[in-house]
C-alpha cells in the first residue's frame, strides 16, 4: 500500500521482501477470502498505549477509501456478521489489487531478499545491505509486521531495527489467539471439541457477542479471539453461555406454565444437547434430570454460575504458532501519526502492525494496514 502510494506520486520505489513471494498473509487470511476491511472502523476498535495514535491515519484513509479502490478493480465481495466485508472468491483477488496498483507506480519488487543491516548514511538517507547487493535510499519504510505465525516468516527484524534508530518496543504478546485450558477444563473441552456456542465473554471491562468453538486444546472462536487481545496472564474471563436469559428467569417461567419436562430438555431449546450432557457435570449430573419445580435455591444460584457467569483463568495462549496479531511493538511515542516519520531520524518510517497499535477481529488490522501505508506513501 505505502509502495503503491509512494509509486504513483512519482517516487521511485523498491520493495524487499524475504519470502519467497509478496503477501501470505493476505492470501492465508480469512480462511482464504481475506476480511480485507469492516463498514464500521472506529478508534475505538483498536488496542495502543496511546489510543489517540491510530485516529489520523484511519480518518484520512477510511474504510470507504479501500472500498472505493476494490470497486475500481470490480472485485466480488460481500459483508458477514458486523460489517466485516469478504472476498466473494479468493484472497488473491486483494492481492493482485495491491500488485496492480504498484505496476501502476511503478514500483519495483524484490522477494527472496534478506536484509542484513541497515545504517544512516552521513549524506541523507539509508543504505540497505542484503544478502546479495547494497542499496541505497532516501527513503526507509518498515513494514515488517509483528511476531504472528513464524511458519509465514515472521520475525522480531522490524522491532530490532527501532531499537537500533533508538525507538522504545512496548511488550509484544500473541493476540487474536485461542486459549488454552488445564485439568478439568480441559477434559471437559475435549469432549465438546469441534462443538460452537453463541456466549458473551468479559474480561478486564470489554465484552464480545459472538461464537466461541471448543478445541482439543481448549477454546477457540471469534469470542475468544477477540478477547485474547484484553486478557493477560493469570486473567480471569467470564462466559454466559445463554447471553439473552438469566436461568432463574427461564426456571421461573417454565414453572409459571407447570413444565413437567426435565431441566436438561428444557434448556436444550437454547443450548445443544451435547454441551448440556457435558457442563452439567459442572454443576452435578443428576439436576439436569430433575423437573423444574424440584430445582432447590442452591441448585439455581449453582445453574446460574454455570451457565450465566462461568469464571476461569486460562492456562495460556496457543502463542505466535496461530495468533493472528501481535499485541504491542514499536512505541508510537517516537513516531509521527500524520507522517509515520520516526522523530529525531528524518525519512525513517515505520507502518502497520510493526507498531503498537492491534485491532480487534473483523478487517480492522488489515484497514490499519491499509490507512498507515497510505498516510506514509504522502511523505516519502
Amino acid at each position: 500500500m505505502c509502495a503503491s502510494t509512494g509509486g504513483q506520486r512519482g517516487r521511485s520505489v523498491l520493495v524487499l521482501e524475504h519470502a519467497n513471494k509478496v503477501g501470505k498473509k493476505i492470501l492465508m487470511s480469512g480462511g482464504g477470502r481475506c476480511n480485507f476491511t469492516n463498514l464500521e472502523v472506529e478508534p475505538e476498535n483498536f488496542l495502543s498505549s496511546n489510543p489517540h495514535f491510530c485516529k489520523s491515519a484511519l480518518s484520512r484513509y477510511t474504510q470507504h477509501d479501500f472500498l472505493a479502490l476494490v470497486n475500481r478493480y470490480n472485485l466480488a465481495y460481500h459483508e458477514k456478521a458486523r460489517g466485516q466485508l469478504f472476498c466473494d472468491n479468493t484472497a488473491a483477488d486483494i492481492l493482485n489489487i495491491l500488485l496492480a496498483e504498484c505496476q501502476a507506480g511503478g514500483v519495483k519488487i524484490k522477494s527472496r531478499t534478506s536484509v542484513e543491516s541497515v545504517r544512516a548514511i552521513d549524506m541523507g538517507g539509508f543504505e540497505v545491505q542484503t544478502v546479495t547487493d547494497n542499496y541505497q535510499c532516501l527513503s526507509l519504510v518498515v513494514a515488517t509486521g509483528g511476531l504472528s505465525i513464524p511458519t509465514m516468516g515472521a520475525s522480531d527484524f522490524g522491532y530490532r531495527l527501532a531499537k537500533q534508530f533508538g525507538l522504545n518496543i512496548k511488550p509484544t504478546e500473541a493476540s487474536l489467539v485461542p486459549f488454552t485450558l488445564g485439568g478439568r477444563w480441559l477434559d471437559i473441552a475435549q469432549q465438546l471439541a469441534g462443538l460452537s456456542v453463541d456466549i458473551e465473554v468479559c474480561c478486564n471491562s470489554q465484552s464480545f457477542r459472538e461464537a466461541l468453538l471448543f478445541t482439543h486444546r481448549g477454546l477457540s472462536g471469534p469470542a475468544i479471539l477477540q478477547i485474547s487481545n484484553y486478557w493477560y496472564s493469570k486473567d480471569q474471563i467470564n462466559l454466559n453461555f445463554l447471553p439473552d436469559h438469566a436461568v432463574a428467569d427461564l426456571v421461573s417461567d417454565w414453572r409459571s406454565v407447570g413444565e413437567r419436562s426435565t431441566l436438561k430438555n428444557l434448556l436444550s431449546q437454547h443450548l445443544p444437547k451435547r454441551f448440556l450432557t457435558a457442563w452439567l457435570t459442572v454443576v452435578d449430573i443428576s439436576i439436569g434430570e430433575k423437573q423444574v419445580q424440584q430445582l432447590s435455591n442452591a441448585e439455581l444460584e449453582a445453574l446460574s454460575r454455570a451457565f450465566n457467569h462461568w469464571a476461569l483463568v486460562p492456562a495460556g495462549t496457543e502463542g505466535y504458532r496461530t495468533a493472528e496479531v501481535t499485541r504491542g511493538g514499536v512505541d508510537t511515542d517516537g513516531i509521527s501519526s500524520k507522517t509515520f516519520e520516526v522523530k529525531g531520524t528524518p525519512n525513517l518510517y515505520f507502518v502497520g502492525e510493526v507498531l503498537d497499535v492491534t485491532g480487534w477481529l473483523g478487517g480492522f488490522n488489515f484497514q490499519w494496514a491499509w490507512a498507515s501505508g497510505w498516510c506514509a506513501g504522502q511523505y516519502v
